[in-house]
């Protein structure tokens, strides 16, 4: 009875086993099932993660901590299933050694170290299985350890395949919307004739990106804790800017097409809905004033006057305030689980661009802008005067940039 009791568990522990590395490592899909060890294990390891980087200081050392957490969860995932597997096969082993009689070698450590060596298909020879039955688990065994160790190799390049065209996006948000991205930050900075014939294009790039997060991040959810190079920087924050982008445009800004952004937004909010069910995050409370009070929305309207961006709607505020509360809920709850910051609608004064820091950064940004100011229509002789006058001005610039 005890060795018939002993085999049926560790039958039901390989199978357990062997159904979680099946659906985390080769299954296409979510899964469904509420009742998942992979799904808890993240739930736990997670929880007591964040709670002790909360112990630590903001920005640098606490995002240094948390950025471990993606990795070296998936190398314990890893460790627990060699584990599961090993103690499955050995206590097997154990069994069919029990029921067939042999007291040569009938120890479970013993058993348990032969199930490692074979799992790992070592073959040192010093203990080999002496009935049929031990035989065939052996070579089960083996084959189960070279496979597995075979998708463990296949499966990480995939993982960071996909963790790479994720961060890849939002690097390029740096240039574009800034570090943190805002929304305002975005249209500013594709102000003009040029620029506004771009963000339709840049909208519509962003919504093949939320296509691709959603598909990978529901097949692989782990890559939701993989954070982003720069603590200033994350695909959630990158999905915020381009979300309240896209609500700007459907509230109504003159010379702007509401269809990218309308479809945008709503790939976006669907990357959101399935995130939060995935991870079992509720809703936060919405109260209308979190990240865009009206002192801040009158901020906001003043900025994009002087950017050239005009409401075409009277009831641009209250509006506004509608379409944020259908995904703003959902963006904080993720940000709250994950621990991942959410800038406002616009850039504080301290932000700067990642691209603009270091040594004579300053001077990169203002002859960067000197040279991609576009040149107004006119007379040849004014054209020619606008010409000089820019040429005394960066002649300027780079003289102050030897000085520095």
């Amino acid at each position: 009875m005890i060795t018939a009791a002993v085999a049926f568990g560790a039958v039901i522990l390989l199978v357990l086993t062997l159904q979680d590395v099946f659906e985390v490592m080769l299954l296409p899909r979510r899964v469904i099932r509420r009742l998942r060890f992979v799904s808890v294990y993240y739930r736990l390891t997670w929880r007591a993660w964040s709670w002790l980087a909360s112990l630590l200081p903001r920005n640098g050392p606490r995002e240094h901590f948390l950025a471990v957490y993606g990795a070296l969860s998936m190398v314990l995932l890893f460790g627990i299933w060699m584990v599961g597997l090993i103690l499955g096969f050995g206590l097997l082993l154990w069994a069919a050694h029990v029921d067939a009689g042999t007291t040569s070698r009938s120890s479970l450590g013993s058993h348990l170290y032969e199930s490692g060596v074979t799992f790992f298909t070592v073959g040192y020879g010093d203990l080999v299985p002496q009935t049929r039955l031990g035989r065939l688990i052996s070579v089960l065994e083996a084959g189960t350890g070279l496979g597995f160790i075979a998708l463990v190799i296949g499966y990480l390049p995939v993982l960071y395949q996909l963790f790479s065209r994720r961060e890849a996006h939002v690097i390029k948000l740096d240039g574009r919307a800034g570090s943190p991205p805002t929304a305002l930050s975005l249209l500013q900075r594709h102000s003009g004739e040029d620029g506004i014939a771009q963000i339709s294009m840049l909208l519509r790039d962003w919504e093949s990106w939320g296509s691709e997060l959603l598909e990978s991040h529901l097949s692989y959810p782990m890559l939701a804790y993989y954070r982003s190079q720069h603590h200033d920087q994350s695909w959630l924050a990158a999905l915020a800017a381009i979300m309240d982008c896209c609500a700007l445009i459907l509230v109504g800004l003159e010379g702007l097409s509401p269809l990218q952004a309308r479809m945008t937004f709503t790939m976006a909010r669907q990357v959101l809905v399935e995130m939060t069910q995935s991870f079992g995050v509720p809703p936060s409370r919405y109260t209308g004033g979190d990240r865009l009070d009206h002192a801040a929305f009158l901020q906001l309207d003043r900025q994009l006057g002087e950017a050239g961006f005009t409401w075409n709607t009277p009831d641009a505020e209250e509006l506004l305030a509608a379409l944020r509360a259908t995904y703003e809920p959902l963006l904080d709850g993720l940000a709250s689980y994950l621990l991942l910051p959410l800038q406002g609608w616009s850039a504080g004064d301290t932000a700067r661009d990642h691209w603009v820091r270091g040594p004579r950064g300053t001077l990169a940004r203002r002859l960067v802008d000197e040279l991609s100011e576009p040149m107004t229509a006119g007379e040849s002789a004014k054209r020619g005067n606008e010409k000089d006058t820019r040429w005394r001005r960066l002649r300027s610039r780079l003289r102050l940039g030897r000085r520095g």
